[in-house]
């Protein structure tokens, strides 16, 4: 929680003028947590929905709302922007607003693929302004609370881990553009997958990926199974061509090893699940979060041993702060001045695109991929 004394230095620096390019619910999400922060002024939105672009202007006291972000990013004074549109705009946006010296704040993934990724970066780093990407479930109290846990050394060195993202019946607007490779990069292990990827490097320390072998599976989704009553891939604009499960062995340097596991349909539990579970020589730990995003925070079981005996112990976590957390983040870095901005290129989540086009291509080749 911000100090009284934090809030008056914000308000005591120039105003940060913000925009932000998609209204669906990630961009209201960054809406949101902008509004929440002093010195920071919202002063355009754009997106395509007239009607909620016009119910978000009114909400949120917006001067400027445009239906093309080109016009934008054209804005004169405007600072920052949060990119919360479908992933093959990511690039061509961002690009575009780094060219014109303004800070951009992604949704994830980086890009549909590793090359477009390189291409942000390089961007960012060529106009030296910050380029951060919308990892938020590493922001969730429970992994938080497990990584300090495991950054105190309370598990030894974590030798395997597993983590995951499945849901029954969760492909999200089955026949839309997530179901299309052009524009959504993949499936799963694209959209979900990734945030497994990253909370799970972020908790084992940030090793380097060395290999994968990965498999992709596509059963459900092709048949207009596995999303709401409301979409089905019979009556759609785009043909179901990304898979609707993916699995992925991933050698680590030091020996470790990581299975992840990403699937928006199959035939299991209605619960979605998200969770981690990692083998330490001193110890181990299980979050299982069912409900996945829906369930704020879970319980945290570690396993330990003493004296011979089981010496097994629950943590319990507050809830995390998620995009409001990803926001300000992102504000603290552009505040922190030029000296700070080389620190936030996109380089991190540019290595979570390089490891699932490492991924895709397994799956296509039917091969272990080295990094």
């Amino acid at each position: 929680m911000e100090t009284n004394e934090s809030i008056q230095q914000q308000a005591s620096s120039p105003t940060l003028k913000v925009g932000v390019v998609g209204i669906g619910w990630a961009g209201q999400q960054h809406l949101k947590a902008y509004s929440n922060i002093a010195g920071v002024e919202i002063v355009a939105v754009a997106g395509m929905e007239q009607d909620l672009l016009t119910q978000m202007k009114e909400e949120y006291t917006i001067p400027h709302a445009f239906a093309r972000w080109e016009d934008m990013i054209e804005l004169e004074g405007l600072d920052a922007v949060s990119v919360a549109v479908p992933t093959f705009l990511h690039a061509p946006i961002t690009i575009a607003a780094l060219e014109h010296g303004v800070h951009v704040l992604s949704e994830k993934p980086l890009a549909r693929n590793g090359e477009e990724g390189l291409q942000m970066v390089e961007a960012a780093r060529k106009a030296g302004r910050v380029l951060d990407v919308a990892f938020n479930h590493r922001r969730r109290g429970d992994i938080q609370k497990l990584k300090n846990i495991m950054d105190d050394g309370e598990l030894g060195r974590p030798y395997y881990a597993k983590a995951s993202w499945l849901r029954r019946r969760g492909i999200p607007m089955l026949g839309s553009w997530f179901t299309n490779p052009e524009l959504a990069g993949g499936g799963p292990l694209a959209d979900i997958g990734v945030h497994v990827l990253d909370y799970a490097l972020h908790l084992l320390g940030e090793p380097k990926v060395l290999a994968v072998s990965a498999s992709a599976h596509s059963e459900l989704g092709p048949r207009g199974l596995g999303g709401s009553g409301r979409y089905t891939a019979m009556k759609s604009s785009h043909k179901f061509e990304v898979e609707d499960f993916a699995s992925a062995f991933l050698r680590l340097e030091g020996g470790g090893t990581l299975i992840l596991e990403a699937g928006w349909a199959a035939y299991r539990d209605e619960e979605d699940l998200m969770d981690f579970t990692v083998y330490g020589t001193d110890g181990g730990a299980e979050l299982r979060a069912a409900g996945a995003s829906d369930t704020p925070v879970a319980d945290v079981r570690i396993f330990k041993e003493r004296d011979g005996e089981n010496a097994d112990y629950i943590v319990v976590a507050e809830p995390g702060r998620a995009h409001q957390a990803v926001v300000e983040d992102f504000v603290d870095a552009i505040r922190g001045g030029e000296t700070e901005w080389g620190a936030h290129d996109g380089s991190l989540a540019l290595t979570r695109a390089l490891v699932l086009d490492a991924c895709y291509k397994s799956a296509l080749e039917q091969r272990e991929v080295r990094l």
